[in-house]
């Protein structure tokens, strides 16, 4: 009987705990792994009320002590989550029965753990870089960031493969750490148009808009990478227009110098902040919003793009990292200039006030979606990675 491939995933995130873009990528790569017969462990934090040991749908999941003792700073944490990581996945690899094959680690937070547990199994190690500090500051700024720069370095470097999420990580990823072609490989990130497949109550709309208001939908961190304030900027353009309400979901550090500026034009009645929302609404929202922006200055991926065309909401993009590959101009979406708010309003207002266009990008777009950003695909190219990965390992020394 063959051996089934056997796959060890650590991330600092899965559901029920979500900081990012991270976790519903692992979840659904894992979930569709294991529809493919391969056997997949995923070790993560511990998150309140959440098992420390369930199966998911045919992935076991492991949440290990994240260290809640007080630490300093963010990175002493995360050096300490590692080690806690570490140590409860080697006594786990002891135990299992199954053998397992590679490892996957996923980004510089695991860094630590992923490089410590290859060496101690001599056990073949990828990662998937997500991002870099590099990209997300815009330069190397404190030495917290060049920390984290030196990590996600360490961790390329140990690697056998790394694996990116668009052309542009690569060439970005390759440029900033040096790394040689054959280490590199591209598979997109992925987008389950089923979950847009609910019903939409006739009063939900009316919850955040007037019916004569056109909806702008924002979906992300309130940070400076995700250009958020480049839309704020916008809405005065737009407004002179188009009748429409801002709907602003995430939160992150730039929420009150947001909210001064709404205020300093006088538009709190026509930008909501809603701050965090649950999947349930938010994939209502989306099917409801008349355009979706996604402003950023730096994506790796853009992944809220394709939720949106997932939803068939039409796209306004800015022409700058993944998003420029997701989007083809004014057939899937609308590309604007980055980092311009006359760029972004023209681009939404183009959006707005023709229904036909609106229509024909929502229809190409989610054709796009369904041939290019399966999960079922991205986890059959996975597959074929941890395999070709697999055969070089065996002809080496280390095996």
């Amino acid at each position: 009987m063959p051996h089934k491939l056997s796959v060890l995933m650590l991330s600092w995130e899965y559901p029920p705990r979500v900081i990012g873009g991270i976790s519903p990528h692992i979840y659904f790569l894992s979930k569709h792994l294991a529809k493919q017969d391969v056997k997949v462990y995923v070790v993560t934090c511990d998150f309140p009320g959440a098992p420390a040991h369930e199966v998911i749908d045919g992935v076991e999941v492991y949440r290990i002590d994240s260290y809640k003792n007080p630490s300093p700073d963010f990175a002493t944490w995360v050096y300490l989550m590692n080690m806690n990581m570490q140590r409860e996945t080697a006594a786990l690899m002891k135990k299992i029965s199954s053998k397992i094959d590679v490892i996957h680690a996923h980004d510089w937070l695991v860094a630590d753990a992923g490089i410590g547990l290859k060496h101690i199994f001599r056990k073949p190690l990828l990662v998937t870089m997500h991002s870099t500090e590099m990209g997300r500051r815009d330069g190397l700024h404190t030495t917290a960031e060049k920390m984290i720069h030196e990590t996600e370095a360490w961790l390329t470097y140990e690697a056998w493969k790394v694996i990116c999420c668009s052309d542009y990580m690569i060439n970005h990823v390759k440029y900033v750490f040096g790394l040689p072609n054959d280490k590199m490989v591209m598979v997109p990130n992925g987008v389950n148009p089923q979950n847009y497949d609910v019903d939409v109550p006739s009063d939900f709309r009316g919850k955040f808009a007037l019916p004569e208001e056109k909806i702008v939908l924002y979906v992300g961190r309130l940070v400076y990478e995700k250009g958020i304030h480049i839309l704020i900027n916008a809405v005065p353009k737009i407004l002179s227009e188009v009748n429409a309400k801002f709907i602003i979901v995430g939160s992150g550090y730039m929420k009150e110098q947001l909210l001064n500026i709404v205020r300093s034009m006088g538009l709190e009645h026509k930008v909501l902040f809603e701050g965090f929302m649950d999947e349930a609404t938010l994939f209502r929202l989306q099917k409801c919003a008349d355009v979706s922006v996604v402003p950023s200055l730096f994506e790796p991926f853009g992944i809220v793009a394709l939720e949106a065309m997932a939803a068939k909401s039409p796209v306004v993009a800015s022409d700058t990292g993944g998003l420029s590959e997701i989007i083809e101009h004014d057939k899937t979406g609308v590309k604007v200039y980055s980092n311009n708010p006359d760029s972004l309003a023209w681009g939404i207002t183009k959006v707005l006030k023709d229904e036909a266009y609106a229509k024909y990008l929502r229809e190409n777009a989610y054709r796009r979606v369904q041939e290019k950003y399966d999960w079922a695909k991205i986890a059959q190219d996975t597959k074929r990675i941890y395999e070709g990965v697999l055969g070089e390992y065996s002809k080496s020394f280390w095996a």
